[in-house]
């Protein structure tokens, strides 16, 4: 579900704890997201607004957030106009769905002037739209032209028109007449159909309207819930859904619930898409191979073409131009054999050309052998960057594609801001244990190496899923616990195409054990003694990690 007004309501009314608050700087994180780093009470806060279609929010945000070399053309306006002015004000309309933020700043000449920065977040209407003095729009994260609204235009130069408000609704603070033959979001402002049901559940068992409305006054946590693999949420517990529910502070909840969600996007719009880069290859590469393989049976089958080219040799007397199949019998008087003919070609040149098919089919087959077994690796290797996608942030995402890059696939994007930069270090997740020992792992081929062959020594241990593409997860020490091995088993279990699965092998063995494979990418390895122990995938073990671990070199 998006945001209601009643929630939006109560993020605001935390965020007014941060105001007046300078703008030091403006970021895009996306094409729908922008950053505001604010300066308050002494203190560094970032800003999100997010205008995603789905995941549209305001919120205090402690995650970090990769920002795209090339901000746009609203992005670079902003900064011109916000950054180092004051947050004076940050206002809802009623329970309207939009907030009002206030920032006064010193034009190029030093006067004192404001700006009034309008954050919609109605679903797929989500906006933010940059309005002067004269009430006049200066620009839009999304521009509305009158062909698309005649109503309400978006535009640059546009009088600045708000969205229409929920007339003839009733604030749900201020009174508690029920119509009871009316659903209560026909009736109250800033109620969605779920916080509509939600109150109805409540009323039926016992609970009154005031009451609630109280509780959703003084609440100031987020409540969050599984339901039929959908999370649902809002300020009070969901007692509907009779299901268990995790309580986080309204901002904090907002940063569980969205990021990883709008990661893939992030991804996506940041790299190139690499997802649909990935998944065009392989599908080129099992096309190709199915071709190949039909061409090596073809290849296989050429003993008889010199067969026919002898026959076609012994009566290519009786063989004229324009025929177009012969038929006669095998020397040895057993079979009768057809043998299909150019018509434009006579009997011996027929003959010549079966020769022809027969020493393209011996010689071929050991090159179509090749092709078929580059392909097959081919396939592999994407096959694991597509296992490896569906769990990278963007940090892995765009490892992924600089090893595309540095392997010919892909081109290297340039910035229209010229700037030396030194290459991004390649960073690894690492967790530090209660017993003293490190657990690092990779979640891409360019980390696994640094995993496995840079960062580790011969005598530790090492884990992969046994038949599965996934992360190298190297344990410092050789003489480990049960404990300390299942841990490191289920890390490499869940950062694996086995995940979902259940009894997992997972392969271990010291470091010293491992070969890279000669002339093979990145993260292949093979091994020459090894254990197993089978695991069963524990998911409740990421929220662990996510916590724990840091980004190391």
């Amino acid at each position: 579900m998006a945001l209601d007004g009643i929630l939006l309501s109560k993020i605001v009314c935390e965020l007014q704890d941060f105001i007046p608050a300078k703008i030091n700087k403006v970021y895009a994180i996306s094409n729908t997201e922008i950053l505001f780093q604010l300066r308050s009470q002494g203190k560094k806060q970032n800003l999100m607004i997010s205008c995603h279609s789905l995941y549209n929010r305001l919120n205090i945000t402690q995650r970090s957030y990769p920002t795209p070399e090339d901000p746009g053309h609203f992005i670079m306006l902003l900064r011109k106009h916000l950054e180092g002015g004051i947050i004076t004000e940050l206002k809802q309309e009623g329970l309207d769905r939009y907030c009002v933020m206030t920032v006064n700043l010193r034009n190029e000449i030093g006067d004192k002037v404001f700006r009034k920065v309008y954050i919609e977040l109605m679903g797929k209407y989500a906006n933010v739209i940059l309005v002067d003095e004269n009430n006049k729009i200066l620009d839009a994260l999304k521009r509305i032209p009158p062909f698309e609204n005649n109503r309400r235009t978006i535009l640059s130069g546009a009088q600045f028109k708000p969205a229409e408000s929920q007339e003839g609704k009733k604030n749900p603070f201020i009174t508690d007449e029920i119509d009871p033959n009316v659903p209560l979001h026909q009736q109250f402002e800033g109620f969605s159909p779920l916080l509509s049901k939600e109150i109805d559940y409540r009323m039926k068992h016992n609970q009154s309207f005031s009451e609630i409305m109280d509780e959703i006054k003084h609440s100031t946590k987020l409540y969050l819930c599984n339901v039929n693999q959908e999370v649902q949420f809002h300020c009070i517990p969901l007692y509907q859904f009779e299901t268990n529910y995790k309580e986080y502070g309204i901002h904090e909840g907002l940063d569980v619930l969205y990021y990883h969600k709008e990661e893939k996007d992030r991804i996506k719009q940041q790299t190139g898409d690499l997802f649909k880069f990935v998944r065009k290859q392989l599908k080129h590469n099992r096309n190709k191979i199915i071709k190949l393989k039909e061409a090596l049976d073809e290849a296989l089958d050429c003993e008889k073409w010199r067969e026919y080219g002898d026959l076609l040799y012994a009566y290519s007397y009786q063989i004229e131009k324009g025929t177009k199949e012969f038929k006669c019998t095998s020397f040895d008087g057993e079979n009768e054999i057809s043998i299909p003919l150019d018509p434009k070609l006579d009997g011996k040149q027929n003959a010549k050309k079966a020769f022809q098919k027969y020493n393209k089919g011996k010689k071929g087959q050991e090159h179509i052998l090749k092709q078929i077994e580059i392909c097959e690796n081919e396939i592999t290797y994407f096959e694991a960057l597509e296992q490896q996608l569906e769990l990278a942030d963007f940090t892995d995402a765009k490892e992924i594609r600089e090893e595309l890059v540095t392997n010919g696939y892909m081109k290297p994007q340039y910035s229209k801001i010229r700037r030396k930069k030194k290459p991004d270090a390649i960073k690894v997740n690492s967790l530090t244990l209660d017993n003293g020992l490190n657990i690092i792992w990779g979640k891409n081929n360019l980390q696994n190496d640094q995993v496995t062959f840079k960062l580790s020594s011969k005598q530790d241990m090492w884990f992969h899923a046994k038949d599965y593409h996934g992360a190298h997860v190297v344990v410092s020490g050789n003489d480990l616990d049960e404990e300390t091995i299942r841990l490191a088993a289920n890390i490499a279990a869940l950062y694996s195409k086995g995940r979902m699965s259940s009894s997992v092998p997972i392969n271990y063995c010291p470091i010293k054990n491992l070969k890279k494979v000669p002339g093979a990418k990145s993260g292949f390895v093979t091994m020459n003694s090894y254990k197993t122990i089978y695991i069963d995938p524990d998911e409740t073990i990421l929220d662990y990690l996510e916590e724990k671990t840091e980004k190391m070199r």
